[in-house]
């Protein structure tokens, strides 16, 4: 990771309330350039604390800064400006068009009346070029495939110009090869110095593509760092309780989790 760092975690506590369940001591950096994949098991605050990093919710203790400032300080439109947020489930009771959609992204840079001025639209070009949605521009929402959608909902971040990149799940209910393509364009946008921080239930996708990874576990950080250091056979059979192999991937060398089967397979 570089040395500057656009978002940073530092003590975080949070709990709902009425509730016993708590993320505690979250301490997580995440600079220029990172892939930052956050996985672990089903309720171990992987959304929760995707939705404290982009300022949605505001911790008990500790603080978020995006760029040195507390994000919680900060007015919406200039945390829309470094931060792009796409969580898990996007709904909309309207049926836009692709081109539209992508384009309200460009909300916190209008001013005046809220028409898109050139240079707006040169970003929203630039977003449906980026992620491959420009050939279905003007097809309505309800007209495209699951990943088609996802794309377009990528693309709408994107005409944000954020800094940071913050994805929750974002290839759900994807096949193999809208999962890999999905992820092979955050890596390309980490090239450009751009940062993300993607959670993911899928191990061997994050193993694959992700630069470091952090393991959530009943609220708590049970280990972050490199890719081989969080997929290792003796760790994952300890944070899931079951026998899980580990080798690697014989084209790139990458670390591939499996689980052991039983007697009789």
């Amino acid at each position: 990771m570089s040395n500057e760092t656009i978002l940073q975690m530092e003590s975080v506590n949070f709990s709902y309330e009425g509730a016993d369940w708590q993320l505690r001591r979250i301490e997580l950096g995440v600079g220029p350039g990172d892939l930052v994949g956050v996985i672990g098991p089903n309720g171990a605050g992987k959304s929760t604390l995707l939705k404290l990093a982009a300022g949605i919710l505001m911790p008990n203790a500790g603080q978020v800064l995006l760029n040195g400032n507390n994000i919680s300080r900060m007015p919406r439109r200039a945390v829309a400006r470094q931060l792009g947020y796409l969580p898990q489930n996007v709904y909309s009771s309207f049926d836009y068009r692709v081109e539209e959609v992508v384009a309200m992204g460009r909300f916190a840079y209008l001013s005046g009346v809220g028409f898109l001025q050139a240079a707006d639209l040169a970003q929203v070009g630039r977003a449906l070029e980026i992620t491959e949605t420009k050939a279905f521009r003007h097809r309505r929402v309800c007209q495209l495939s699951g990943g088609e959608h996802r794309r377009v909902l990528l693309a709408s971040v994107l005409a944000q110009q954020p800094q940071i990149l913050l994805l929750d799940e974002p290839t759900a209910g994807l096949d193999l090869h809208h999962q890999t393509a999905f992820f092979r364009l955050l890596v390309n946008l980490t090239k450009e110095g751009m940062a993300v921080l993607v959670v993911t239930h899928d191990l061997n996708l994050a193993g694959q593509f992700c630069r470091r990874l952090v393991f959530l576990r009943e609220g708590e950080i049970a280990r972050q760092g490199k890719v081989e250091e969080v997929i290792c056979a003796e760790f994952l059979a300890q944070v899931y309780r079951d026998k899980i192999y580990v080798g690697r991937h014989p084209v790139n060398n990458r670390p591939i989790a499996l689980p052991l089967a039983g007697e009789g397979g």
